[in-house]
């Protein structure tokens, strides 16, 4: 290893991929190196499914007949789904990656109401009259909610309706609009996608913005605002893989990683791997990689289900997301469900896949999934989890070390973006401009 990198980028899970990828694109000179034998990181989708029975501890002969071919599995460790107009469905276009990849939308979106109900989203002004969600009255206001929202523009002041964007919160607006605790409820966490309560007491903008994404992202298809790719989410980072490559980016797979070497400045100058040392300038990593600059603020708690039949109440759908607000189950952070299925290439057919997670807040993390769990019906199989939430303590601008978070207990990939374009800003000290990569990839 006597060539000398730009970046060495450690990992090779979604957020470490994207960012391989869109650095090759901008010219700079990537090796990418990972322990694991396959792509994905923790975010990996397994198979043959003899690689998740064994995974959590079980035999390869463990797995039923029934199951059907093995290699027709490919489970999503942590499932998340694509907001049509999200983040990352930008960086898939802007970088070309879409043309490796296949998409299918995502069959219904549901929110939990307390009583074990559970309701299709109401996300236009058509569903929020039609829905069973809330009463008549009710009804109206949220409609007139929607309108304004979605009529909301930041740089017309006649679209503010006595709402100021600089001072008002989330709250005055539900307030503004007469909207009850239920409907503020179903709205901040299904629609705007907060995993809390705290971003009621915060600016205005930011849920009207995070609903405009759903609305838009909902018209765009009409069943549900989500994609989710065909075999399964290890598609995407291998996708950013293929795009660094043809950019020059070399990886290396099953490399275990001995040590990260830094000068007498404390910068990083280098990866030790089986016994030899490539330099480099800077490194991109995931948390595991450096223990010692990481803290753990959370853990989630996930688990993997096998299923014979679609979750009830769910019109039959193949696929679907359930959010089950904090306030109706009386926690503190939101419980998500997932679920896919052969229509998807990731189970076989007849069989479904679903996940439950959230943010652990007990000493019994299983348990917490509980009200997810009562949903699905009979299982033919479950897999559990409790992962810890790693995030960097510094910046990495002094050592040139930056570190990714780990992943959230969500469904959607709006967090991770986030997180991926935080790197970014830290590493270049310049905010990422989607229409120059478009530009490089159209000019390659």
């Amino acid at each position: 290893m006597d060539e000398e990198y730009d970046v060495i980028v450690l990992g090779t899970g979604l957020k470490e991929c994207v960012l391989s990828g869109l650095l090759s694109v901008n010219g700079r000179k990537v090796l990418h190196m990972d322990r694991n034998k396959y792509y994905g990181g923790e975010s990996a989708s397994l198979t043959p499914l003899s690689e998740l029975y064994e995974k959590f501890g079980l035999k390869a002969e463990d797995v039923p007949e029934s199951f059907g071919r093995q290699r027709d599995w490919n489970v999503d460790l942590i499932p998340k789904f694509l907001m049509a107009n999200g983040q990352l469905v930008k960086l898939l276009i802007h970088s070309g990656v879409t043309k490796y990849l296949e998409f299918k939308t995502l069959d219904g979106s549901y929110v939990y109401k307390k009583g074990d109900k559970i309701y299709k989203v109401p996300a236009d002004e058509k569903e929020a009259l039609s829905t069973s969600l809330m009463g008549i009255f009710e009804k109206r206001r949220y409609r007139k909610f929607l309108i304004y929202v979605n009529d909301f523009d930041i740089n017309d002041p006649k679209t503010y309706h006595g709402i100021d964007p600089k001072t008002a919160t989330s709250q005055d607006l539900y307030h503004k609009h007469g909207l009850d605790d239920n409907t503020a409820d179903f709205t901040g966490h299904a629609l705007a996608l907060h995993r809390d309560d705290s971003y009621k007491q915060e600016n205005v903008l930011d849920t009207i913005e995070r609903i405009k994404l759903y609305s838009s992202s909902l018209s765009r298809y009409g069943k549900s605002p989500y994609l989710y790719p065909l075999y399964g989410l290890g598609e995407l980072p291998q996708g950013f893989a293929r795009l660094s490559a043809i950019y020059g980016g070399t990886y290396m797979l099953d490399k275990p990683i001995e040590a990260i070497v830094y000068d007498d400045n404390g910068e990083v100058c280098g990866v030790t791997s089986g016994g030899e040392t490539a330099k480099c300038k800077t490194v991109v990593c995931d948390p595991t990689y450096v223990k010692d600059k990481v803290k753990k603020v959370a853990q989630v708690v996930r688990a993997i289900c096998i299923m014979n039949h679609p979750i009830p109440r769910t019109n039959d759908n193949s696929s679907c997301q359930i959010i089950i607000p904090q306030n109706q189950v009386g926690r503190k952070s939101d419980i998500y469900v997932s679920c896919v299925s052969s229509t998807h290439c990731v189970a076989v057919k007849g069989f479904y896949i679903a996940m439950v997670s959230t943010t652990v807040e007990t000493d019994n993390p299983e348990a917490e999934l509980q009200p997810g769990l009562d949903l699905l019906g009979p299982l033919k199989q479950k897999f559990v989890s409790v992962s810890d939430i790693l995030v960097p303590i510094d910046d990495g601008k002094k050592s040139k070390v930056f570190v990714t978070t780990s992943y959230d207990a969500t469904t959607h990939f709006e967090t991770t973006c986030s997180d991926i374009l935080d790197v970014w800003t830290r590493m270049t000290g310049e905010e990422f401009d989607f229409s120059k990569v478009q530009k490089d990839v159209e000019a390659n």
